[in-house]
């Protein structure tokens, strides 16, 4: 006898933010790790991929984990409030392990080690490329996915992934090039306290350890993209300019764009990266869930152009006032 489907209920401490719009969640089912051939790696290619269990031509949305010192949250481990939250409302959400992680710990000999930066977009082309076959290794999947809406969202590190698969062009150090690594088959994008602009707004810390950032140009990164930036996010470490400097491929990139900025939010804004993360300085189930629903209503709108969701959100937020603000162009 079938027995009957419930959902899980928000968190009983979103807050304000169950003010923001959401439709009511699905179940989902999450499969890992599915390995896809990736010959030019040291290791294999793994990944996650969560869905709702019903449904068809569902967008795809790759996700780019960032380089954090936790042992699991930068893999195909982590982000699980974003990640349950988008599938639960209709996404198919992939999540490689980068050669970056932690959870490999590959020694720093291998080339392009630590951050592995162009390792991590040619991940993102290998999946584009390995659909099919990703879909033979997921069978709940199969014959579900809607391959011609697809987003990437990239978080810290991952950002620059992220970026460079939406236009941003950065100086090849080898070549002196500037180089465009844009992905046409990605529509739109979200940016999650994402790494800004090169140059002197680089610390020298980030100048010597982030030597593919230090010469950046976001003018052709003209995708659709919505930046997230935490007004809590000074990362000293990384720029001299404070939190203002993660809000950079808005300003710097031709629209459309939308810059959504969250009172209060740090670089974890508040706990994307994993449920209790001690990453995160301010934990605020209220704050994700605003990430949650506001990213959530752009990846909507951003893929299905027709669908209100995003200006429907954007009037919610302004409306409540204090957990954040949308700007666009």
């Amino acid at each position: 006898m079938a027995s009957k489907t419930t959902t899980i209920a928000d968190h009983a401490l979103i807050g304000s933010s169950a003010q923001l719009p959401a439709t009511a969640a699905t179940p989902t089912i999450s499969m890992s790790p599915i390995t896809l051939a990736s010959p030019s790696r040291p290791v294999p290619l793994q990944l996650r991929l969560t869905a709702p269990t019903t449904g068809t031509n569902l967008p795809i949305v790759l996700l780019s984990h960032g380089h954090g010192q936790s042992n699991h949250l930068s893999s195909l481990n982590g982000y699980g409030p974003l990640v349950s939250h988008w599938a639960g409302h209709g996404f198919a959400v992939i999540q490689p392990t980068h050669l970056s992680s932690k959870s490999l710990s590959l020694p720093k000999e291998t080339a392009g080690a630590p951050m592995f930066w162009r390792e991590r977009v040619e991940d993102m082309k290998t999946i584009l490329n390995q659909l099919e076959e990703l879909e033979d290794e997921a069978p709940f999947i199969k014959g579900r996915l809607d391959h011609e809406r697809v987003a990437v969202v990239g978080h810290s590190l991952g950002s620059n992934t992220a970026s460079l698969l939406l236009g941003m062009q950065t100086r090849d150090l080898d070549s002196g090039d500037m180089i465009n690594l844009a992905e046409p088959r990605i529509k739109a994008g979200i940016v999650l306290a994402a790494i800004g602009d090169g140059g002197d707004a680089l610390t020298e810390w980030a100048r010597e350890n982030l030597p593919f950032h230090r010469e950046v140009d976001f003018k052709e990164m003209k995708a659709p993209t919505l930046v997230v930036a935490g007004d809590d996010d000074p990362s000293t470490h990384l720029t001299t300019r404070g939190w203002k400097w993660h809000a950079d491929p808005y300003y710097l990139s031709t629209g459309p764009k939308s810059l959504f900025t969250l009172f209060g939010g740090d670089h974890c804004l508040s706990g994307i990266s994993g449920y209790d993360a001690a990453e995160t300085k301010g934990e605020s189930i209220e704050r994700v869930a605003s990430v949650q629903r506001m990213t959530s209503a752009y990846l909507t709108s951003a893929l299905y152009p027709e669908d209100q969701a995003w200006p429907v959100a954007v009037d919610a937020l302004r409306k409540i006032g204090s957990l954040g603000e949308v700007e666009s162009k």
